[in-house]
């Protein structure tokens, strides 16, 4: 009897474990802090950039709605704007957010003003014009629909990678769905690194304030960037890592890089002027920046994503592993059941792993 059971055995535990690598993994999920680099004329004026959250398992069911994502969705970022209309806060897939396409295969290598203003018109009239007449083009000196797409044309993005979990976003997806969802950007001190920093707070509370230094008390993409960075050295069970989302040439000058307030002051022509108003100002601002502002944010060659690599950032995956290797993964899981099964594998240790530590997280703030 002994000798019929084990094969029994055997048989049942290899049909429960195939059940279980079935089972979505929905107890762990990604989002990633986007630091965007400021880019023409108003970048010289104010160089602190964009700042906006990109999460993996949070779909736009309209620009202003939530929901969970089905299989197959890469997501959505959530962002705060000035000039949409009388919206607070804009949610658009990934894809189209970066290059104003659906699919990866359709992003060009290189574009000039007429291909991406084609592309931008081409995706505002199948999805976007339910926002309204009263959410305009843009213009030179007012924002509008086409900041919310073909970012990428624009500027290089940071990507601050990094785990959460379903419950956590579906407590996002209740609270952004059920509160008014009107205009209250204000640059100094309601921008939209104060958005972001926001969000940060209810996936980690209490941790993202503002700060007196280096930025007179205002919130800037870098000082956001910087404080999650700081928070995962000290929990490394979010698995931070930082990738690269290279600008698409041609249709802009390359994009320049983010800084912090005092930085922006200090480094730019603003310098002169504040010294000869008042030097001691200018030296105070100076010791900021110096003391406080100077941060060491990306790494020396940071990994970089292109178009068709963004599944990297939807992967769960531990501190050390290759974003791009996790990328080649998802996509031989498709070819066949034994890259199926080693993707499988792959995944669930760190699925395991991560979903005590984030609850440790969480209980530090209650």
């Amino acid at each position: 009897m002994h000798c019929m059971r084990t094969p029994r055995t055997i048989a049942f535990s290899l049909v429960a474990f195939a059940f279980l690598l079935s089972l979505p993994t929905r107890g762990v999920a990604q989002a990633a802090l986007l630091m965007e680099e400021p880019y023409g004329f108003f970048g010289t004026l104010n160089p602190t950039g964009h700042t906006a959250i990109y999460f993996a398992k949070i779909c736009a069911e309209t620009p202003t709605k939530l929901r969970r994502c089905e299989a197959g969705e890469m997501g959505s970022v959530i962002s705060r704007y000035d000039d949409v209309g009388e919206y607070d806060w804009v949610a658009i897939p990934l894809l189209p957010y970066l290059y104003s396409v659906e699919n990866a295969s359709d992003v060009p290598a290189l574009v000039d003003r007429t291909i991406v203003n084609r592309l931008r018109d081409q995706y505002h009239e199948a999805h976007l014009s339910g926002l309204g007449e009263d959410v305009k083009k843009g213009s030179f000196w007012h924002g509008g629909w086409t900041e919310l797409i073909g970012v990428a044309y624009e500027r290089r993005l940071y990507a601050f990678r990094f785990e959460t979990t379903a419950a956590q976003d579906d407590a996002l997806i209740a609270r952004l769905n059920n509160r008014a969802n009107r205009s209250s950007f204000q640059l100094l001190f309601n921008n939209c690194a104060d958005f972001s920093r926001e969000l940060l707070n209810q996936y980690f509370p209490k941790t993202f304030r503002r700060s007196v230094f280096p930025d007179a008390g205002m919130t800037t993409p870098k000082q956001i960037a910087y404080k999650l960075k700081r928070y995962a050295k000290k929990h490394p069970q979010l698995h931070l890592q930082i990738l690269e989302i290279p600008q698409i040439p041609g249709y802009r000058h390359m994009s320049r890089s983010n800084k912090s307030i005092s930085e922006s002051l200090i480094t730019t022509a603003y310098a002169v002027p504040i010294a000869i108003v008042n030097p001691y100002l200018a030296g105070g601002l100076f010791v900021d920046y110096v003391v406080r502002g100077h941060y060491h944010l990306i790494p020396k060659n940071p990994l970089k994503l292109t178009p068709d690599e963004l599944d990297a950032l939807t992967v769960s995956s531990t501190g050390t592993e290759n974003p791009i290797s996790a990328s080649v993964q998802v996509h031989s899981a498709a070819g066949g059941s034994q890259s199926a099964a080693v993707s499988g594998q792959a995944e669930i240790p760190s699925a395991a792993a991560a979903i005590p530590g984030l609850k440790e997280v969480m209980a530090t703030h209650e």
